[in-house]
């Protein structure tokens, strides 16, 4: 039967991280040549491939990838532990891992999270941000304590777990004042062969907003779709395009920035979903999330 070296483990955690041997051996203060042998005795007793030649680099098999999951974990757990014994003062301080999809605009997502700061017992905010099924992998294994979504679990996903509807916010439409004056203010009538940049297809509101405008007789110039709110929203700033974000934040989406509204497009609604494996919500900080989004961002 193999067993685990922890010292082989962490040669090629850092090799893997690295890309090379040469540079895990700098980080780790040995020579290539130790590093080398290490995991070619690593690699001999778990019976396994772990890397192949890719030009002067390596890259990780199949197996060295799984490897490297769990090497993550491992060392993640082992260098908070190391934190934590370095002061104890962490001991009280809660984690709140979040992970926000990639279509959840930023700035709701910004205003949802932060009252977790405010609670009364110290927390340390994690967030990640990705696809959405990227997230809700990480959260069946409790990599996070919440996914915040525009849609619930999808149905596909093997994943156990529950849907909690925080709000929902009808759409507005933006442009820079220079764009918005030349289209005119006819709205949405003035959208029909308008530069317009779309969220792209990962969005809930994407095919919502495709039908909206057929139903509306309006055909604009489609030049962009973004798989990132915030990327969208930046390009909109230059005046390349009108583009759409929760009525719900439009005062700080013309704030940030410094666009005005075109309309507002109450047939289309974004909605927005904390994902948890917990039926009833129970960590501190979800429950402020969730009031948050109650109370102050949807007013439901």
């Amino acid at each position: 039967m193999a067993t685990l070296n922890f010292k082989h483990l962490r040669y090629f955690w850092m090799v893997a991280r690295t890309g090379s041997i040469a540079r895990a051996a700098d980080q780790l203060h040995l020579t290539p040549q130790s590093i080398s042998g290490q995991l070619t005795e690593f690699a001999e007793s778990l019976g396994v491939e772990l890397f192949r030649k890719a030009g002067r680099n390596l890259e990780l098999t199949d197996m060295g990838r799984r490897m490297l999951r769990h090497a993550d974990d491992i060392f993640s757990a082992s260098d908070d532990l190391l934190e934590l014994l370095r002061d104890k003062s962490l001991a009280a301080v809660m984690p709140f891992r979040v992970g926000c999809a990639d279509s959840v605009s930023k700035l709701i997502a910004f205003r949802l999270v932060e009252p977790a700061l405010a609670l009364k017992e110290p927390v340390k905010l994690i967030c990640r941000e990705g696809r959405l099924a990227s997230l809700i992998a990480d959260l069946a294994v409790h990599r996070l304590d919440l996914v915040i979504a525009d849609r619930p679990l999808p149905s596909h996903l093997s994943v156990r777990g529950y849907n909690h509807l925080l709000g929902e916010s009808s759409l507005t439409a933006f442009a820079t004042a220079e764009l918005a004056a030349h289209i005119g203010a006819d709205f949405p009538a003035c959208l029909h062969g308008a530069p317009m940049l779309l969220p792209g297809e990962d969005f809930a509101t994407h095919q919502r907003l495709l039908q909206w405008l057929a139903q509306s007789g309006v055909h604009p110039r489609v030049v962009g779709e973004f798989d990132d709110g915030a990327m969208m929203n930046t390009f909109g700033q230059t005046g390349a395009g009108v583009f759409f974000a929760p009525t719900a934040i439009a005062a700080q989406v013309c704030d940030q920035y410094r666009v005005v509204t075109l309309g507002r497009i109450d047939s289309v609604v974004e909605q927005v979903y904390a994902i948890t494996t917990e039926r009833r919500l129970s960590h501190p900080a979800t429950i402020a999330v969730s009031n948050v989004a109650r109370a102050l961002l949807f007013g439901v």
